[in-house]
C-alpha cells in the first residue's frame, strides 16, 4: 500500500485537474448506476481518487464509504465535499484487501478505474461479494488493455513501476475481467464499452 500511495500522492493534485476524457461515456455510466439507486443504500467504493464520482451520486443515496491509498487524493475529496455541501460520503484511507469490512455490509460496490490497478483482481473481486448484501450490486469501469495495442506495455510495466513512473497493472482482457467477476459468484447483468479499447463497464448482481 505504501508504494502505491506514494505514487498516487505525487500525481494527486494533476490527476484533479485532469479533463475526463470521454464526457458522455462517463455520463452514461452515472445514469446507468444511478437507475438501480434507492434513497436507503449504502454503497462502498474503494479507488475512489478524489471523489468526484462518489459526490455526483451522493445526493441519491444515504451514504457512501468511499476509501483510498492516497492520503493526497482524499484531501482533495474531502475539500470538494465541503465546498459542496455534501455531508453524507466518508473518505478514508485504506486498501480493500486489508481492511476489515462486515460481510453483507453494502447494497452497492463501486470500483472504477481500479481493477487493473491491482495485484490480485480475484482475491478482491471475492471480498466485494463477501461485503455485499445478498442481492447487492457490483459496478467496475476497468481498462481492459489485454486486447489492445497498448497490451504491450506488460513488458516495460515493471521497469516503469521500479523507476515510480508507473503504478501496479494488471494487463487484462475483458474475457478475463468476466470470467474473474463471474467465478466469484456474480450474474453480469450490464456489460458496455462505449468504443474499441475503451474500459469495460460492468453492473454485476450478487444472488438473492
Amino acid at each position: 500500500m505504501a508504494e502505491s500511495a506514494a505514487f498516487w500522492n505525487n500525481i494527486a493534485d494533476r490527476y484533479a485537474t485532469d479533463p475526463i476524457a470521454d464526457e458522455a461515456a462517463y455520463e452514461a455510466k452515472l445514469a446507468e448506476t444511478r437507475r438501480r439507486f434507492r434513497p436507503d443504500m449504502e454503497l462502498f467504493e474503494f479507488g475512489c481518487g478524489t471523489g468526484s464520482t462518489a459526490l455526483l451520486h451522493a445526493p441519491h443515496v444515504r451514504h457512501i464509504h468511499a476509501v483510498d491509498f492516497s492520503q493526497r487524493m482524499l484531501e482533495i475529496a474531502r475539500g470538494k465535499a465541503e465546498a459542496a455541501g455534501i455531508d453524507n460520503v466518508t473518505f478514508e484511507q485504506g486498501d480493500i484487501t486489508s481492511m476489515a469490512l462486515p460481510p453483507a455490509r453494502y447494497d452497492m460496490v463501486l470500483a472504477l478505474s481500479v481493477l487493473h490497478l491491482l495485484a490480485d483482481r480475484d482475491a478482491v473481486i471475492r471480498k466485494v461479494h463477501h461485503i455485499l448484501k445478498p442481492g447487492g450490486l457490483f459496478v467496475s469501469s476497468t481498462a481492459c488493455l489485454g486486447d489492445t495495442p497498448f497490451r504491450f506495455i506488460r513488458y516495460i510495466a515493471p521497469l516503469g513501476r521500479a523507476l515510480g513512473k508507473l503504478p501496479q497493472l494488471d494487463i487484462m482482457t475483458p474475457a478475463q475481467l468476466r470470467h474473474s467477476i463471474t467465478g466469484a459468484g456474480f450474474t453480469i447483468e450490464h456489460d458496455w464499452r462505449p468504443k474499441p479499447n475503451a474500459a469495460l463497464f460492468l453492473i454485476a448482481r450478487k444472488p438473492a
